[in-house]
């Protein structure tokens, strides 16, 4: 009976972070997949939102509901403030960019003691309440985690279906073509920034809930990769393949432990696994399992 509840445990933590994380594969994907901007800094704006979140509850006290849109509204003023010089560069110019924006916010994370608590991190963040319902057992909060997700799919794969997802096409493709027929690409570019890191800023804020609590280390340069990399594997241009992409690499350290590896190992060949997936899928299908190929 023990070991039947720790299963169903597991398998509630593993989908609540397949969640978490398929909502940062397909902000991201907004931005690789329909802009054609490569940022390797998403993990800037999840640290954000998660800390802006766990700030927000535990020092003003703001019911749930109202945290998790402040939150998220704070991480995307922050992308907006960012996004405007950064996104005036392109490809290679514009990953090392984002990189370094990745690189600056753990370094602000980790030393800045008396908002985030430095190295510390911040303890004692609340299980949320929405309407008067206390979510604290693993089914409801993978409930809250499925409806976040679903409404982040809604809106971004309008976005992305509406005239405004046409432009962010025509600007992947060409973006001078773009400017040349009358449209405000830095605009638009700005504007999918802003709404890539809000959506970032809300799987933040899920995450400091889930796990009550937050320090620097959950948000190294390398998250930024690690989501990077979802939405390569899965397929740029595509929300169905963001997710499959974050459920796969997600789910695969956990298969690691469960064949028996000790965790310091599992660490390891997770590191070596993630490299040989993307390497594979960049030679045998570079569009990523779900992308589409481009003509």
């Amino acid at each position: 009976m023990c070991w039947g509840n720790r299963a169903v445990e597991i398998v509630f933590h593993i989908f609540i972070m397949v969640g978490i994380y398929a909502i940062l594969a397909l902000s991201l994907n907004l931005l690789i997949g329909y802009a054609g901007l490569f940022s390797v800094g998403h993990g800037a704006f999840y640290g954000i939102g998660a800390y802006a979140g766990a700030l927000l509850s535990t020092r003003l006290g703001l019911p749930f509901w109202i945290e998790i849109v402040a939150a998220s509204a704070i991480t995307g003023a922050v992308g907006y403030v960012i996004g405007r010089p950064i996104l005036r560069l392109r490809d290679d110019n514009l990953a090392l960019a984002t990189f370094g924006l990745a690189v600056i916010t753990f370094s602000i994370l980790n030393n800045w003691d008396d908002l985030t608590r430095g190295p510390l991190g911040i303890r004692g963040i609340p299980k949320p309440t929405l309407f008067s319902i206390r979510i604290d057992q693993l089914w409801s909060y993978a409930l809250l985690v499925a409806g976040c997700v679903g409404i982040t799919l809604l809106c971004i794969g309008r976005l992305t279906h509406s005239p405004f997802g046409k432009v962010l096409e025509a600007i992947r493709e060409d973006d001078i073509a773009a400017l040349a027929v009358g449209k405000n690409t830095t605009r638009f570019k700005v504007a999918a920034f802003v709404t890539s890191a809000f959506f970032a800023g809300l799987a933040g804020v899920l995450y400091a809930h889930y796990t009550s609590y937050i320090d620097p280390t959950s948000f190294v340069p390398g998250e930024s990769f690690l989501i990077f990399s979802m939405v390569v594997f899965g397929g740029m241009g595509s929300n169905l393949g963001a997710m499959v992409g974050a459920a796969v690499l997600t789910t695969l350290p956990d298969l690691l432990r469960f064949a028996g590896l000790p965790g310091g190992i599992a660490a390891q060949m997770r590191d070596v696994i993630y490299g040989a997936l993307i390497v594979i899928i960049i030679n045998w299908r570079p569009q990523g399992l779900l992308g589409s190929t481009r003509r």
